[in-house]
């Protein structure tokens, strides 16, 4: 099967496919045959060399997203063959979800949505968990204010919706050109960059702005960042927490039910085969991207 891997890190240059054998489930594992997986920026850190180092072998596969059929299953799994699901492939290995088939653990396994092709649904597992699992930190009760930077990405959009949906009152950060998407998402305010007012209850940084961030939160309020171990040093008694996604699909079924309901919206910026792979680490390092660039094998 073909596989998107990094031998040496580096720019989207150093993305290669290769040829390997097609892995095979062990008890309490299936393997999916990918419909598709989603580019995220935590595939370019990886790639990067910022946060892991190459499995013995030299290999580090890309793809933390999965959509697709389960082909086989080892024994003590819920999932048949034939099932369409999705699934979050976490953490580093040297064959991953940006390939012909995948490996994971049936825990990290959830339903496909009825409502959303594969390719929408490939988006769903990294970034409704990662929101899912940063909200779960400050545990806002309904009437908070929540301020969500980078409110447009991935993270911050899914944010803005499970938070409205809790009846939090929800302020987006985001660029001019993106205030009638995030009031979409059911923002109760739009702030633009450089504008910012508070104090909030809480801030969830999905723009990664950091320390500077910390000023929007009111004294003993909460920050909520979205890179592990990267969190600013606390300041005025604000509790600083960030978020490790961990992969669950019990949560991601709940997650897909809110998707078939329409409260969450799956976006795909651009599809690209499996072999232009590189090309789509390129254009995800050029920025402004609005919704997952996509990799179909």
């Amino acid at each position: 099967m073909r596989a998107v891997v990094v031998k040496a890190f580096g720019g989207p240059e150093t993305v290669e496919i290769v040829e390997t054998a097609v892995p095979e489930p062990g008890p309490g594992q299936v393997r999916i045959k990918v419909a598709a997986s989603a580019v995220n920026p935590v595939d370019a850190a990886y790639r990067a060399g910022v946060l892991v180092p190459l499995p013995e072998g030299g290999l580090l596969g890309l793809g933390w997203d999965v959509a697709g059929t389960v082909d086989a299953a080892g024994e003590g799994t819920p999932f048949t063959t034939g099932a369409e699901v999705i699934a979050l492939a976490y953490g580093p290995a040297p064959l991953k979800a940006q390939a012909e088939y995948v490996v994971v653990d049936a825990s990290a396994v959830a339903p496909a949505p009825a409502s959303v092709d594969a390719v929408h649904a490939a988006t769903v597992p990294l970034n409704t968990l990662t929101a899912a699992q940063a909200l779960d930190l400050p545990g806002l009760a309904p009437g908070s204010t929540l301020l969500v930077t980078g409110a447009a990405g991935a993270v911050g959009g899914y944010a803005v919706q499970l938070a409205h949906r809790d009846g939090i009152t929800v302020v987006a950060l985001a660029g001019a050109d993106d205030e009638e998407l995030v009031r979409s998402f059911g923002a109760d305010r739009f702030v633009e960059r450089g504008a910012v007012t508070g104090p909030f209850d809480a801030v969830l940084d999905a723009a990664v702005i950091g320390a500077d961030a910390l000023a929007y939160v009111k004294d003993g309020g909460d920050y909520v960042g979205v890179i592990p171990q990267a969190g600013p040093p606390s300041v005025r008694g604000i509790r600083v927490q960030v978020v490790e996604v961990a992969a669950d699909g019990a949560r991601l079924a709940e997650l897909v039910k809110l998707v078939d309901q329409g409260a969450l919206t799956p976006r795909v910026a651009r599809t690209y085969p499996l072999e232009q792979a590189a090309d789509a680490h390129t254009r995800l390092a050029e920025g402004g991207v609005r919704g997952r660039l996509v990799l179909v094998p």
